[in-house]
């Protein structure tokens, strides 16, 4: 008979009992105080993340990036058709240049009525409309400066930059294509500044407030912790619970935004029973440890929590005190010599 073929005899066998030769090492179930801890499912996603508009219109003449290039802070994404703007421009600078002559004319004419007032030279009725057409004229200036601000930029438009250095994640445009104003174009992320979001029960709230850690565990095996946190001050109508923004170490490499996580927060604390995941023998959803009576150890069933850091929870089967082997395959070993 295999080796595999008699554990799985010994795991029907639950009242069975070893007698063994040789001393095997074994450890004392104790309940002890441990960290109650809560774990949530979390989301990763980037602390900057953008979708870029038109802010004017036209058509794209050059697309300079696309899903998934790196792009440095303050490149241009892509191109827009500029000669609208751009005459556009030109005109208001014209008109710009024309309010300016006027407006030098009339500040003339209201400096020597100015003078010429106090003598009697120019009437009342002349010296009002100076007056007047100086201030229009000034006034024509400032609006035709603005008009040329304006154009200024709506040119400056026709090439969008981005806004930071970071990984594009959409294209929603073509080369070619006619865009409006509002239109979205492109979007990206940052992956310089990463944080985990998760929504917390409303029972734990006022502990994450007296004691605010998290610790999140990423798909790769990885743990950060953080204290960085924000925590939204109402909760959701329909879960009834609190979001919370986890931020996380700025030198967390490969890092992606919409990946699952969890992150674990403690509660407390409560007592319980730890086992090494040595001390089990498992077969599908049965666990079993080697409990020592006497100079015997007798296959027990028990029932345990999901393995955590090498250790798993005793839920059932065991009390306080009880020993057990510390490794379960080496008395079927023993047991087979």
């Amino acid at each position: 008979m295999t080796l595999l073929s008699r554990s799985l005899f010994a795991l029907c066998a639950l009242t069975a009992t070893t007698a063994l030769s040789a001393p095997l090492e074994t450890i004392e179930a104790i309940n002890k105080p441990y960290p109650n801890w809560v774990t949530l499912d979390a989301s990763i996603e980037a602390v900057k993340a953008a979708t870029v508009s038109a802010q004017t219109s036209g058509r794209i003449v050059k697309l300079n990036y696309d899903v998934n290039d790196v792009v440095p802070e303050g490149a241009a994404l892509l191109e827009i058709t500029s000669k609208e703007q751009g005459a556009e421009l030109a005109s208001y600078e014209a008109d710009l240049a024309k309010a300016t002559a006027l407006n030098v004319e009339a500040q003339a004419q209201f400096k020597r009525y100015k003078e010429l007032f106090p003598q009697g030279a120019i009437s009342k009725g002349a010296m009002d409309e100076a007056t007047a057409n100086a201030k229009a004229a000034e006034q024509a200036v400032s609006a035709a400066k603005a008009r040329v601000i304006k154009a200024t930029e709506s040119l400056k438009y026709t090439v969008v930059s981005a806004p930071f250095s970071g990984v594009v994640t959409a294209r929603m445009v073509e080369l070619g294509e006619t865009v409006s104003v509002g239109q979205p174009l492109l979007s990206g992320f940052s992956p310089s500044q990463m944080r985990a979001i998760t929504q917390v029960p409303q029972r734990y709230i006022e502990q994450l407030k007296n004691a605010p850690e998290f610790i999140v565990r990423l798909s790769d095996g990885r743990e950060l912790t953080s204290k960085d946190l924000t925590i939204f001050s109402f909760a959701d109508p329909v879960s009834h619970s609190y979001q919370v923004r986890i931020n996380l170490p700025k030198d967390s490499p490969n890092l992606q935004p919409g990946t699952w996580a969890k992150a674990a927060f403690q509660n407390g604390a409560r007592e319980k029973i730890q086992l090494p995941v040595s001390a089990l023998i498992t077969m599908n959803e049965l666990s079993s440890v080697y409990l020592k009576k006497g100079e015997q150890f007798v296959l027990t069933q028990v029932r345990v929590s999901e393995p955590l850091d090498g250790e798993v929870e005793v839920l059932a089967g065991l009390k306080s005190g009880d020993v057990v082997a510390k490794d379960a395959y080496q008395v079927l070993l023993s047991q087979k010599q």
